[in-house]
């Protein structure tokens, strides 16, 4: 498939149940129709981008609803096309169509699996996982056992950016967790690699900085293109999907301490955070080691600074989130002087990013939110970690770790300890650097 780089058009979410309303209404489009489109698309771009003789096994994770039912038809045509699909389909919907899509799926021996015979670590028994939980009608808050499946993604993910052996995440329409407009507003949903858009990218693919992007919707009549004013890409050939944007190259040359830049001042985002966004994906793509990490610089009331490095848990529209201790250094100084800045550095790409702004607590909810998404190793950490205190021995704090360890050995999941949680610094100021060959500077900032 060739990619697309021209202007592409976003819809609404009511645009979305419009569009939806007259392929089934007046343009005589099925439901099961639309669903064999759907599914077709998403297996054809996983087809595109991954090999089913390198990334063999893949598992479907299925909501309740129609981004449910494309999963259920991509599982198919994927099965067809030499990968092994497996599927999670907790909440089966009872209906003649979906129940028909089972009985074909059955009838192939594929095999379908409860959420407790899931693997804590996905990645250790799939190359794939493909998000079909919920589509853009989707309102509120994820609950059970949906809400639980999103935070196994969110490990996942959380996997790559350590460099770990992580599988890759293709979601369909829209990352489930995410708001089908304003995108992961809290910062811990799903960050997938591959998006697969159907009929017309949602307006929360504005916020998609992943490697891979894709829409299906070369069947969408030209009188719903005239109708809210689209602008579809051309599809190549026979092609019923088309990548969006160029394929990701890693520079190499740029590892090598030598560096040429594909991005030129005119190519930045008008919203800071989006160019953000932008950068860490590249940084993501080019395998940039734990592109995540942070100098975290704060003050006290007398203006004496400190810096110390760490890990971003999550960007969005509202600010950039951090998790700590509330007793530690870093606390006590943005309790007393809430002024704090961020730098980033990717070495490789040449690229450095200063933030400064307004730190405050992200709240209760926000931080139990985060917390559970961990694995229960991790868990542990915060409690046995007495942040900027003396340590005598270190073997008080590993005997600390055995107990909990044991304590907890029959728990998923550990209460989060009232003295950890997060922060968020609201940016007042942005500055963009990226070096080029003559390593001259280049400049942007934004407020």
């Amino acid at each position: 498939m060739e990619s697309c780089t021209e202007e592409i058009s976003y819809v609404s979410q009511q645009e979305a149940i419009e569009i939806d309303d007259m392929l089934m209404g007046p343009l005589g489009f099925s439901v099961d129709q639309l669903m064999e489109l759907a599914g077709l698309s998403v297996a054809s771009a996983i087809g595109e981008v991954y090999s089913s003789s390198d990334y063999t096994r893949v598992l479907v994770i299925c909501g309740p609803g129609n981004n449910g039912g494309d999963g259920l038809v991509a599982a198919r045509h994927l099965h067809h096309f030499g990968y092994k699909p497996s599927i999670c389909y907790p909440k089966r919907n009872t209906k003649p169509l979906f129940a028909a899509l089972v009985t074909q799926l059955e009838s192939l021996s594929i095999p379908f699996l409860s959420e407790e015979q899931l693997s804590v670590q996905l990645s250790s028994d799939y190359d794939i996982i493909v998000d079909a939980i919920f589509g853009f009608s989707f309102h509120g808050t994820p609950r059970l056992p949906f809400d639980s499946l999103i935070r196994k993604l969110v490990s996942v993910r959380n996997q790559q950016c350590t460099h770990q052996k992580a599988a890759v995440i293709i979601s369909v329409d829209v990352p489930s967790g995410w708001h089908v407009e304003d995108g992961d507003i809290f910062g811990v949903g799903i960050k997938p690699d591959m998006l697969v858009s159907l009929t017309a990218p949602k307006l929360c693919a504005k916020m998609f900085f992943g490697t891979h992007h894709f829409i299906g919707g070369r069947f969408v009549p030209q009188s719903i293109i005239d109708k809210f004013k689209l602008k579809p890409p051309p599809y190549p050939g026979t092609s019923m999907c088309v990548r969006i944007g160029n394929l990701p190259q890693t520079n190499l040359s740029a590892q090598k301490g030598i560096f040429a830049s594909s991005e030129s001042l005119e190519e930045v985002e008008e919203d800071p955070i989006y160019q953000f966004q932008k950068w860490f994906s590249n940084a993501l793509a080019a395998g940039i080691k734990e592109p995540h990490y942070m100098v975290l610089s704060t003050a006290d009331i007398d203006a004496k600074p400190s810096s110390r490095m760490m890990s971003l848990e999550g960007v969005n529209k509202d600010g950039f989130v951090w998790q700590t201790n509330y007793g530690s250094r870093k606390a006590r100084e943005i309790l007393e002087n809430p002024q704090a800045s961020l730098l980033f550095y990717w070495g490789p790409l040449k690229r450095q990013v200063r933030v400064e702004g307004f730190v405050e607590q992200v709240s209760e909810e926000e931080s139990e939110q985060y917390f559970s998404s961990l694995s229960r190793d991790i868990q542990i950490r915060p409690i046995v970690s007495k942040q900027s205190r003396p340590i005598h021995e270190r073997e008080v704090l590993r005997q600390q770790y055995r107990e909990l360890e044991e304590k907890y050995h029959d728990r998923t999941s550990i209460p989060r300890p009232k003295h950890w949680g997060g922060y968020r610094l609201i940016p007042e100021f942005f500055e963009f650097w990226q070096g080029e060959e003559s390593q001259i500077a280049l400049f942007y900032g934004g407020d």
